[in-house]
């Protein structure tokens, strides 16, 4: 147990470093793309950081053995909307507030707000299947991936100007270029990314080893555990750019993982596993509504507040209890 809270502490630590490199080498890229704070955070930034989680979904439903290992894919596919949607948001919050001590968001709230409602949109049509069970219903998968193509269609076709990126960091392996070239800036991403995974999966590990010594189910370490592992890169992401007084960078990212979220391991899951959900999985995702709900009313009114942004962060909670009570009655 010592080396596997030792691997924890370090993995966790190696993914925070590794994203302060993945975070420059991105908003260069951006820059490089003529791609706004909102593109760059929701397209690129959350596509790298939502692989490990993907990956997780993908190796549980194509190469699980038994019914238990595919329902961690299926749970990771629930349990990642929730965390990202709870936890994720109400870090950003809880940051923007202990560093900088204001209590209003800099971001663009009404396209926030058109990002929450396609997530809605979709997440409860997903919901909805697992309510259902009919032949042709792995074919469905595709249309996930289809609804994705669409908003990174519409993310890169509506962008603007990019005020973060106007006060760029040196790109950390090319520290004295003002300029750093796109191979420069696709290098840096694309190692700290590979470092970025290869630390997700160690820390994935060790979670489901902590699990299993709690005596914690497969539900569990699925809806509980092992998504707070898999979003860690995306809440070490928000947390650096915060830190850098980049709230549209940090709530973009969030919000075009989500975006991931609900697509990409959807359609893993939809087309390789029965997909019918269970209470704990209808639990997850309820609590995830309301807080999309939450916040696309806020965003959508440009009211959001720091105190609103962490307290959706009590959903979870809320969720841990249910689990609590669910699995010991």
């Amino acid at each position: 147990m010592i080396l596997t809270l030792l691997l924890f502490f370090l993995s966790a630590l190696t993914i925070y470093f590794a994203c302060e490199f993945f975070v420059n080498g991105i908003e260069w890229v951006g820059h490089r793309l003529n791609l706004g704070a909102t593109a760059t955070g929701t397209v690129l930034a959350a596509f790298g950081t939502a692989l490990p989680e993907s990956a997780v979904t993908f190796m549980a439903v194509v190469f699980g053995e038994s019914p238990e290992q595919k329902d961690i894919g299926v749970g990771a596919a629930m349990g990642g909307p929730l965390v990202l949607a709870t936890l994720a948001y109400a870090v950003v919050g809880l940051a923007i507030w202990r560093m900088h001590r204001v209590s209003c968001i800099n971001a663009d709230q009404p396209r926030l707000a058109r990002d929450q409602a396609w997530f809605m949109g979709i997440f409860i049509f997903k919901v909805g299947l697992g309510l259902l069970a009919f032949a042709w219903k792995p074919w469905l998968g595709i249309l996930f991936v289809g609804v994705y193509a669409l908003y990174v269609k519409r993310e890169l076709s509506n962008d603007e100007a990019c005020a973060d990126c106007e006060d760029l960091e040196p790109l950390k392996i090319r520290p004295n270029d003002n300029s750093p070239s796109m191979a420069w800036a696709c290098a840096q991403t694309f190692f700290a990314l590979l470092v970025i995974a290869g630390a997700s999966h160690v820390f994935v590990n060790q979670i489901e080893i902590i699990g299993v010594a709690l005596g914690a189910s497969p539900h569990v370490a699925a809806l509980l555990l092992a998504p707070v592992a898999t979003e860690l890169p995306e809440i070490m992401n928000a947390l650096i750019w915060v830190r850098q007084g980049k709230e549209r960078l940090a709530l973009a990212n969030i919000s075009g993982a989500m975006m991931i979220q609900a697509t990409i391991p959807s359609a893993l899951g939809i087309a390789m596993t029965p997909w019918l959900l269970d209470a704990p999985l209808l639990a997850a995702g309820l609590l995830t509504l309301v807080s999309i709900g939450i916040l696309w009313q806020r965003f959508r009114r440009a009211s959001m507040s720091v105190g609103v942004l962490s307290g959706v962060g009590a959903l979870y909670g809320v969720f841990a209890l249910y689990l609590a009570w669910y699995f010991l009655v």
